[in-house]
């Protein structure tokens, strides 16, 4: 298994598939990294020899990639908030930032339906009788 910026690539991936489970490299620039560096997208990373992988590995550190990526993003996030922007707000409540309509959608930031008032004559009657 080659191992590269801390993730360990499975030895039966395609390299430029194996970059994509990096996080903050996409198809994209797993395609340029891999361009740039004259390899071939479909060699498989067991096929990789030890220069190969190291300068591959010396390309991927001139990107922000994983724990950097996460906490350059969560530092702005921090920014954001401390400023009092509306993204900011937005982020803090757990709400969609980027206008997105909230009223019939957004379920997935807002968690699960609840049921607000409006309840049948049965149920309000059985919690009566229960006090």
């Amino acid at each position: 298994m080659a191992r590269i910026s801390g993730i360990d690539l499975n030895d039966n991936w395609r390299v430029d598939f194996a970059l994509t489970k990096i996080k903050g490299i996409g198809w994209a620039l797993s395609r340029s990294v891999l361009s740039d560096l004259k390899f071939d997208a479909s060699k498989r990373v067991k096929d990789l020899t030890a220069a190969e992988i190291s300068s591959l590995s010396a390309k991927i550190t001139e990107f922000t990639v994983e724990g950097d990526l996460v906490r350059k993003i969560k530092q702005n996030i921090a920014r954001l908030q401390a400023i009092g922007s509306y993204r900011g707000n937005r982020h803090s409540r757990g709400l969609p930032v980027r206008g997105q309509r909230t009223k019939t959608n957004g379920r997935t930031k807002r968690g699960k339906r609840k049921t607000v008032g409006a309840f049948k004559k049965e149920a309000l009657a059985k919690t009566k009788t229960n006090k």
